[in-house]
């Protein structure tokens, strides 16, 4: 049966039917017409393509981030604080007890009587991606006082006359100083983060005089005068 209608100017008409056809992905319709050619943009074909297969990650899906773990006691150390204040990403940990260790053995703790050291949680910064922690205290002595030591000793070796008395007395702070040494075992272990448009995440008490970050604020410098911060 033919079905008519009638136009707006009084015209009848026949209508013709519409055959619709489903919309093919594009791998469906190569196989079906190997001429064919998807003439998507490419980014907008790679994202699609990706989006199908199982395992493959999109731009929007966000990295996963490695679980996070206590730094752990070292031999010639020993962690006093809470597990959660010094959770850390694997590789911080390894790199943190890879100069602890060592530094514990030179000043003469061991197995026997080990080094004490304390950490505090962070907050901010790489903190939130446990890609930093704090050191508050060394062998029972908050950096703080070690950072006061330092600097005591420091203005008592400048008004000495002799200038060879100034030099022994600067050298046996360096030595004595757990402080000190430490921070620049850090430094010298070396590697640690550098943001992009930021200085090496290596602060404390020490930084504005033996660096890396020697014009570091005085903002900056006043909230890491009671402990070392370092970041990777």
């Amino acid at each position: 049966m033919t079905r008519m209608m009638r136009t707006s100017g009084g015209r009848l008409v026949r209508i013709r039917p519409v055959r619709l056809y489903p919309v093919l992905q594009p791998y469906v319709m190569q196989s079906l017409y190997p001429s064919y050619t998807d003439t998507a943009p490419p980014s907008t074909r790679d994202e699609s393509t990706a989006a199908r297969r199982p395992g493959r990650v999109t731009p929007q899906e966000t990295p996963r981030q490695p679980e996070a773990q206590p730094l752990p006691n070292g031999q010639s150390y020993r962690v006093t604080s809470a597990p959660e204040h010094s959770l850390v990403t694997p590789q911080l940990a390894r790199a943190v007890s890879e100069v602890l260790e060592p530094f514990a053995k030179a000043n003469g703790f061991s197995a026997e009587r080990p080094l004490d050291v304390t950490f505090g949680r962070g907050t901010l910064g790489l903190h939130r991606f446990k890609r930093a922690v704090d050191i508050y205290a060394l062998g029972g002595k908050g950096l703080g006082q070690w950072a006061q030591e330092w600097n005591a000793a420091m203005c008592q070796a400048a008004s000495a006359s002799d200038p060879q008395k100034q030099a022994q007395q600067v050298t046996e702070e360096k030595a004595r100083n757990l402080g000190f040494t430490l921070y620049k075992a850090l430094q010298k272990h070396g590697g640690w983060a550098q943001p992009q448009g930021y200085p090496v995440q290596l602060f404390g008490p020490w930084t504005r005089s033996e660096g890396p970050h020697k014009a570091i604020s005085d903002q900056l410098l006043h909230a890491h005068y009671d402990h070392i911060h370092v970041a990777m």
